[in-house]
């Protein structure tokens, strides 16, 4: 019976010395644990993309008096990883939105809207003077749209990754882009002779 409770306690401490801990860190700070797109790589874009377009002069110029409606498209991911792409234009939206410049309209939710208001109006459930109707919705003057591409080079110690994000600013009505911006990100990382 000794032996077996000192096992137990053996184990018992052994598996507490393997434990992992878990703390809080600052979403703000630089991370580069790998070369791979990462939380501070989103940030940056979704910062200069939004900050860049707000001081361009037609744009400054198009929200003086008024809020113009949007629409944000889906960032297209051209690289070889798997980038969470929702992320990056949610926070772009976001940040356009918390501005007070721009209005939007949500796209993704386009389907669940249309149910709600045929719910609204077939069901005879909902009380008609409080009914959305259909056909009142603000349509979009702008789409916003992007591409993240990469470029990676690798050789037996160093793998260097090349992220270009390119965002645009379309004029619905007329077809005419009326702006577009750049940010570009390099990261590499070099192994020692070692593996170290």
């Amino acid at each position: 019976m000794r032996v077996v409770m000192a096992i137990m306690l053996g184990m018992a401490l052994l598996a507490s010395g393997c434990a992992s801990k878990v703390e809080y860190g600052d979403p703000q700070a630089r991370e580069t644990v790998t070369p791979d797109f990462g939380s501070s790589d989103l940030q940056m874009i979704a910062t200069k993309m939004v900050d860049d377009m707000m001081v361009f002069p037609p744009v400054v110029e198009l929200t003086r008096n008024r809020r113009p409606v949007l629409f944000v498209d889906r960032v297209k991911n051209k690289t070889s990883e798997h980038v969470d792409t929702e992320s990056i234009t949610d926070t772009i939206q976001s940040r356009l939105i918390n501005s007070g410049k721009f209005r939007f309209v949500d796209m993704t939710v386009v389907d669940r809207v249309r149910q709600q208001l045929e719910y609204q109006q077939d069901s005879g459930m909902v009380d008609q003077s409080t009914a959305a109707q259909m056909g009142r919705q603000i349509g979009a003057e702008f789409m916003l749209y992007g591409n993240l591409s990469s470029i990676v080079k690798r050789d037996n110690s160093t793998k260097d990754v090349y992220y270009k994000f390119t965002l645009k600013l379309l004029n619905i009505q007329s077809g005419i882009i009326e702006w577009s911006g750049e940010k570009e990100i390099r990261k590499t990382r070099s192994r020692s002779l070692f593996g170290l």
